[in-house]
């Protein structure tokens, strides 16, 4: 048992001052207190829940910020050319490097206050496209960089079938292939099977994309899997494929999604940025969530998401990191929120019936929708029972130490850097303190290895 005493502590009513947490050996939550009790450690500092990142590809972090050289000004140069970069990149890889690499990232995340993941895995066999001995190796790199970086993960193995719609796999996707339904459950079980040797993990299912499976076999696949676990797709993310998906299926991505799936409450959508009014609201009525990426959006040039609109059917979002050029949660909803300002003009784009302050609103949007996406229904942010994860804000910045509490969340949303952290809690126990992680010299030491080895940078 241990006792933390906050300065003060967020909780969906508000901030909680003096809170003091008491939690078991396993970091769960057995007491929240705001009386003169006694405590274990004075925690100077602004206790905010750990953030959720609901979209990862862990492997792409080895080129974050590669791809931004441009030598034909006149030449296209969108995300259709940036996949070829990153294709070349997936078949550099042995399962050795995608754990250090992994391991580097899981542990910046927390440096930056994200405690839990969704990595949406398709990165699944050796460099010839076969299976290993054991079909969730890379899988079981990713749990083993999780609890090294100590952040909870939900690995999302992900069913990659073709190679677009209506075509046979490219070369360069060798390694994301299960050419069958049967090949894939396979390899959904042995990553669950594979799960019980971490704690921290736990496992949901997904569709890479309505290109990358035969539509008949996404209907079978999604009504033979239980409707308890999150289930992930990219969709509408780019206009070609609006217009292939068209061509193919006589339907738009989410139009075909909303009429031929089952869609609900366990479906995060990711990206979706280009809907029309109908595909808002049907999103927002089926109550599936949206999983938003905002600096990954911005680098590839994808488009922007039509938030304000979705705002007003209700509609859940969260947010990830995807390739990973941008780390910061923070930056994340800043330039989500900024890009609903940009083309709407106007300053309230945070903000709905319920909630007027675009911090608080920020807040409560990402979390619990991120929640979802790991398959985590707890609604309060700080609950007995649930484990202490808490990102921490340091009160001595002189931003922080001269704002009140009922200015604190939106500025700590809109005007705080990576300097103000104080440190992340993760089950109870720090893993970043003084913005620097526990591990963090092994951590960078086996990735410098890894990617002066692969020469990739």
């Amino acid at each position: 048992m241990k006792t933390y005493k906050f300065r003060a502590l967020l909780q969906q009513t508000g901030w909680v001052e003096n809170a003091a947490v008491t939690v078991d050996n396993e970091g769960k939550i057995v007491g929240i207190s705001t009386n003169d009790i006694p405590y274990d450690e004075l925690v100077d500092g602004f206790a905010l829940p750990g953030f959720q990142n609901a979209h990862s590809h862990a492997f792409q972090y080895a080129m974050a910020g590669l791809a931004e050289k441009h030598p034909y000004a006149n030449k296209s140069d969108d995300f259709w050319s940036w996949r070829e970069a990153m294709y070349q990149l997936a078949l550099t890889m042995d399962p050795e490097d995608i754990e250090a690499v992994a391991t580097m990232l899981y542990s910046e995340m927390v440096r930056h206050g994200y405690t839990e993941v969704a990595e949406f895995h398709y990165l699944h066999h050796d460099k010839d496209g076969r299976a290993y001995a054991n079909v969730a190796e890379h899988g079981v790199r990713l749990m083993s960089a999780a609890n090294t970086a100590g952040i909870k993960l939900t690995l999302v193995p992900m069913f990659y079938q073709r190679g677009g719609f209506g075509i046979d796999p490219q070369p360069r996707q060798k390694r994301f292939i299960s050419s069958s339904l049967e090949e894939y459950l396979h390899l959904l079980e042995s990553t669950q099977a594979a799960s019980n040797a971490y704690s921290g993990v736990s496992v949901a299912y997904g569709i890479h994309s309505l290109r990358a499976v035969d539509p008949h076999v996404i209907k079978t696949a999604v009504s033979g899997i239980s409707s308890d676990l999150p289930f992930h797709i990219h969709i509408a993310e780019q206009l070609k494929e609006i217009e292939d998906c068209k061509a193919f299926l006589g339907a738009r991505p989410v139009e075909w999604l909303l009429e031929s799936m089952p869609v609900g409450e366990n479906y995060h959508l990711v990206h979706a940025t280009h809907l029309t009014e109908a595909e808002v609201q049907g999103i927002a009525k089926s109550g599936a969530h949206v999983v938003l990426c905002p600096s990954t959006e911005g680098n590839l040039g994808d488009g922007i998401f039509p938030l304000k609109s979705f705002q007003q059917y209700g509609g859940k979002w969260s947010i990830g990191t995807d390739s990973h050029v941008g780390l910061n949660p923070l930056e994340e909803l800043r330039i989500l929120d900024y890009g609903q300002r940009l083309i709407s003009h106007q300053r309230n784009t945070f903000v709905d019936q319920q909630e007027h302050d675009s911090g608080t609103y920020a807040i409560r949007q990402s979390l619990h929708s991120g929640r979802r996406a790991m398959g985590n229904q707890q609604i309060e942010y700080f609950e007995i029972g649930g484990y202490l994860d808490a990102v921490v804000y340091d009160p001595s910045a002189p931003l922080l130490s001269t704002t009140s509490l009922d200015n604190m969340l939106s500025t700590i949303v809109y005007s705080t850097d990576q300097t103000m952290v104080k440190g992340t809690l993760v089950n109870g126990r720090w893993i970043v303190q003084n913005n620097r992680h526990y591990a963090s010299e092994q951590i960078g030491r086996v990735y410098s290895d890894t990617i002066n080895k692969l020469k990739i940078r």
